[in-house]
Order: C-alpha cells, then structure tokens, then sequence
C-alpha cells in the first residue's frame, strides 16, 4: 500500500502572485509532489498550499519551497491582517495513506533541522512534534507576530527556536509540526464592524472558553467583518455546530452571516456530517452515498476489477505491530456496544407493543449512536496517541537542556495516552447505562442484543482501565494522575452496580 503525507505550508504573501507561482514550481520539481491546492487571500496577505506524496518526496519539496520563499519574501515588508512570523510562517505535516502520526513527526524533525542548519532560519516545532510543552499551541510561538519575536528572540531564553540562530532575518522564523487533519474556515457578517467578529471570535474559541478544537480570529477582509477559525477536530466539533454558534452570536448584534468559505481542502465526512445535521437525516448512513457505493471496499468496481480485500481492523489488530494495540481494542468493543445498543433501539421504534416507550427509544438511539461515533474515532486516537508518546522517547538527549525538553514531551504524551482510555472509560459506562435501560423497556425479542452491549461496553471499561494504569503508573510523579485513577475507580464502582442491576432484568424479563 502506498504511504501518503500531506504537506500545508502557508506563505506571508498573497498580493504577488508571480511570487506564488515560483514556490509551487519549487514544490512540484520534484518527482512524485502533486500539488492539491492553492488558496491566496489579499487581505491577509496569505498563501496556503496543499500537496502530497510519499514521506521523503514531501520533505524535500517542503525545503525546497521554505528555501524559494525566504529568498523572494521580505517580512520587514510585509502587511497583512492575518499573525504571521515568517516567509514561510507555518508547515505541517499531515498522515493521510499508510502513515502515522510518528513518521509525520519524523519528517517535521529532519526537515527543521536542515532548514536551520542549511538556510539559517529558526525552526519552532508545535503541535505533535513540539519538543516543550507550550510549544504545542501556534499561538504561543507566534505571541508578538514578526515584530514582537524579532525583538524577543536574542533575549529570552522562553523563545529560543528547536532548530537555527536565535536571530531573525528578513524570512523570518518558520514553524514545523505534524497535526491531524485541519479546516480553516472563515464565516463573513452582514457588518463592517469588526469589533463584532472579534467578540464572536473571542465567544467560539476555545482558548478563552467557547468551544473545543476551535481557533478563532475576528478580521476585516473585503470590507466585511470576518470570522477566521481553524477547526481541528472537526469529529467532535463539527462545522455546523461552529456555523449555528456564529449564527447566535451575531443575532446579539442584530447582525447576520453573509457567506462563508474553505480555505485549501476539507475532508469529505466533515462536509457530509454538516449536510446531515442541517437535513436533519438522523437515520443517514454513510453508505447511502451513491459515490461511497461505487468505490466502497466490498463492491465491484465499474470496470470489472476485483481490487485486492483491504484489511480490517481484526488484522491490523493481529498484525505484529504495537499499534492498533489493547486501547484500540477497547474502544471498538465500546462501539460494539453502542452499536448493539442503537440496533435494539431501533427494533424498538414504531411497534405497538412499546408506543409507550417509543420516545425513550428514540432519545436512546439518538445519544448511542454518537456514542458509537465517539468510540470508533477513539480507535485512531488511541493508536495516535500511543505512536506520539513513543515518538517522544526519540527526541534528542545530548544536552540538560535537551533532555528537560524531552522529559517534559514524554511526561506530556503519557498523561495524553492515559487522557484517551480514560475517556472511553466513560463513554463505556454511558452506553451500560443504555443498554440496561434498553433490557428494562426495549423490546423483548432483542433483550439478549441488549445484555451483549453491556457486556461489550464492560470489556471496554476493563480494557481502557488497563490503559489508563498503565500509562498513569509509568510517570515518575504518578500524583500527576491520582485525580483521573479516581475517577477510574468510581466509573468502574458504578458499572458494577449496573452490572447487579441488568443481572436482576436478565432473570425476571429473560429467564436467563
């Protein structure tokens, strides 16, 4: 199987567009880069560019256009509404085909290094890559924009770069990560009051307490008051929820959304979840697209074609390999549960018998199926989470300085590997909860499809608690994780009580 990267670089200028043009021939020189898109806006004086291809294709394209973009962008002449700190102001890399979060972290690694070393410009690492803490977030490394970091970087050790001179030329300084997949989304209001968007921007973000995996910016572009937001998660925040919070927000002002637009590419299902929510198909299936159909692994293709049965996650699971591991597990039996959970709901829903019982049934299937979502996705995140973590334990430990930044990363990772199973922990109680209320109610010829989904979403609990103290007992200061051990602990107490309870249903409703 092909290993794909993604690669998102964005450049300090959008105005020159001949400019533009010499950075993506420096990008596709080389064999086997595609350039996916390209995305320019005037206002903010800003690039963005997408292309992909195989791990090492995608490093060396990534130089070659930081090195094109420092030699032909002056930051000392730059304008533009959007923060910014270099030429190339920010370079991520993304998994897409047969990669993982470890190799795109790698590759950020290698490539800071040689931009520092060979075109003298400071490298900050962020996201999953960063190497200190307070280095994950961009908005920290790029605090005081070009102008701010030029006057701090000589002097404060808190703004040393990972890679490069502590000192700024005209290209600036040059941020490199590796992330999940991102939207940058913008949402234009019927005002040119832009101290509007910078409220709304301020409500939805979640760094000052509006909602989770949202970055929001409020900006005057094309004369409207915009909402420049990056969604980082767009699973668990979705786009239409981002949209309706705007929509609120703004009616406050006795304004409104004009349009809004994507900037570079988005990911199908984030599209397809946003047409769900607004038609309101809660029974949609993702199947039902014709497209998904057509090209989905078990049908035949148009041209007669068999392609080879892609493997499923029982054969990644049985794979020698560390990830997907007994996280991973946990969390697909957790979405078997739910699953189970949805499915006795649903045979529930529209008898005679349980008219009485329907509008529980219908709340019932509603909330397991975000449930079954949350664990599947939980799946990914363990496997991720785990590969970051063992990422860390490659960091560099040559120097004190090097080895605190190190201690921190590893300390960080596995306080976020415990983060995971801890919250499927919870969502595996959740759906025991379902599952015994479905016992109780639902209907009867499906009762053991009910007790099989509390016993699924109690191996999850099981399986997650391993996780969780494993990593939890790792640390050297284990006190960091007493809170989440406790929290453990009384998810499992009451699952136990949960499990006393359905055992009552099973003998007086099931006999069994």
């Amino acid at each position: 199987m092909t290993t794909l990267i993604e690669c998102i670089p964005n450049f300090s200028e959008a105005r020159r567009p001949e400019i533009i043009d010499q950075i993506v021939a420096a990008i596709t020189s080389v064999a086997g880069a595609s350039l996916l898109d390209r995305s320019s806006d005037l206002d903010h004086n800003r690039t963005v560019l997408t292309f992909a291809g195989a791990p090492a294709v995608v490093e060396e394209a990534a130089f070659r256009a930081i090195k094109t973009a420092s030699e032909l962008i002056d930051l000392n002449q730059h304008t533009g509404a959007h923060p910014r700190i270099g030429a190339t102001d920010v370079c991520p890399f993304v998994p897409l085909s047969n990669a993982s979060m470890a190799d795109c972290i790698a590759i950020a690694q290698r490539l800071g290094q040689r931009v520092g070393s060979e075109l003298n410009i400071p490298v900050y690492l962020y996201e999953a890559a960063a190497t200190r803490p307070e280095f994950a977030n961009l908005e920290n490394i790029r605090r005081g924009q070009y102008e701010g970091l030029k006057g701090e970087i000589e002097s404060d050790p808190e703004r040393n770069p990972d890679f490069g001179p502590s000192k700024l030329g005209a290209a600036g300084a040059t941020v490199i990560g590796a992330r999940n997949p991102l939207i940058a989304f913008n949402v234009y209001l019927t005002t040119d009051d832009v101290s509007i968007a910078k409220k709304i921007a301020k409500a939805i973000r979640h760094s000052s307490g509006g909602l989770r995996y949202v970055k929001g910016l409020g900006l005057l572009v094309d004369g409207r008051a915009q909402i420049s937001m990056n969604l980082t998660n767009f699973h668990d925040t979705p786009i239409a929820r981002a949209v309706e919070f705007i929509r609120r927000e703004a009616q406050r002002y006795g304004v409104g959304i004009h349009h809004s637009e994507l900037v570079g590419l988005i990911p199908q299902d984030a599209l397809t979840d946003a047409a769900v929510w607004y038609t309101q198909l809660d029974q949609f299936d993702k199947q039902q697209i014709l497209e998904s159909r057509l090209f989905s692994s078990g049908s035949q293709p148009l041209d007669g074609q068999t392609p080879p049965k892609p493997a499923s996650f029982i054969d990644e699971l049985a794979a020698p390999t560390p990830t997907p591991g007994g996280g991973s597990a946990g969390a697909y039996a957790g979405a078997m549960g739910a699953g189970l959970v949805a499915m006795v709901a649903g045979l529930t829903i529209g008898k005679k018998k349980y008219a009485d019982v329907e509008a529980e049934m219908q709340a019932i299937r509603v909330v397991a199926e975000k449930l079954r979502e949350d664990l599947t996705q939980a799946v990914d995140d363990d496997a991720a989470s785990f590969e970051v973590l063992m990422a860390t334990f490659k960091l560099p430990k040559d120097t004190e300085e090097q080895k605190e930044s190190r201690n921190a990363a590893i300390f960080n990772a596995t306080l976020n590997a415990a983060h995971i199973p801890l919250h499927v922990s919870e969502k595996a109680v959740k759906v025991m909860e379902l599952a015994l209320k479905c016992a109780k109610h639902a209907n009867l010829n499906a009762i053991s499809d009910s007790m099989s989904g509390f016993a699924m979403a109690r191996a999850a609990l099981t399986a997650a608690g391993y996780n969780v103290r494993i990593n939890i007992n790792s640390l050297e200061d284990r006190s960091a994780g007493d809170r989440m051990l406790e929290e453990l602990i009384e998810l499992e107490n009451e699952a136990d009580k949960l499990e006393k309870e359905i055992r009552v249903i099973m003998q007086e409703r099931g006999g069994i």
